[in-house]
C-alpha cells in the first residue's frame, strides 16, 4: 500500500511539475503600418535598467511583408519589460538621426505612447505573467 502510495504521488508531483512553464512565455509583436518594404524592422526588449540606457535583453529583426512586420521573443521570464522597434529603411542595424537629432527613421515603443522626446520606461513597460503576450506597436 506505501508502494502504491509513494508512485501515485510522485506521479502527480511528477504530472505538476512538467506541465508548468518552466522556460517563461512567448511575446508576439506586430507593427501593422510600416510605411514600405525598404530595409526591416529592428525590435529590442529591454527591462528597466537598459531601457533606452544599454543593449537590448534580446533583439530581433523582422521582415517586412506587406506593410507589416512581426517578430516572436522567446522563453521570456515573468518580469516588466518594454520593447522598442525601428524601421531600418537602409539596412545599417541602428537608428539614423537628422543634424538636429531628430530620428529620420519611424520607431515606436511598447503602450504606443509617443510623446515629445525620448519614450520613458513609465510609458513603455509593461507586464509578463504565465500567459503568452500579443503586443501590436505603431509607427
Amino acid at each position: 500500500m506505501k508502494t502504491l502510495v509513494l508512485f501515485l504521488t510522485m506521479t502527480a508531483v511528477n504530472f505538476v511539475t512538467n506541465a508548468q512553464d518552466t522556460d517563461g512565455v512567448t511575446i508576439t509583436v506586430t507593427v501593422p503600418n510600416v510605411a514600405n518594404s525598404d530595409g526591416a524592422v529592428l525590435f529590442g526588449l529591454y527591462d528597466e535598467t537598459t531601457f533606452m540606457k544599454a543593449a537590448p535583453i534580446k533583439s530581433a529583426k523582422g521582415e517586412i511583408v506587406n506593410g507589416v512586420a512581426k517578430i516572436t521573443f522567446t522563453d521570456i521570464p515573468a518580469g516588466e519589460y518594454g520593447i522598442s522597434c525601428v524601421h531600418d529603411a537602409n539596412n545599417n542595424e541602428r537608428m539614423d538621426f537628422e543634424e538636429n537629432g531628430m530620428p529620420k527613421e519611424s520607431y515606436g515603443v511598447s503602450n504606443n505612447n509617443m510623446s515629445y522626446g525620448p519614450p520613458m520606461w513609465s510609458d513603455a513597460k509593461f507586464q509578463v505573467g504565465a500567459e503568452d503576450v500579443e503586443l501590436e506597436i505603431r509607427f
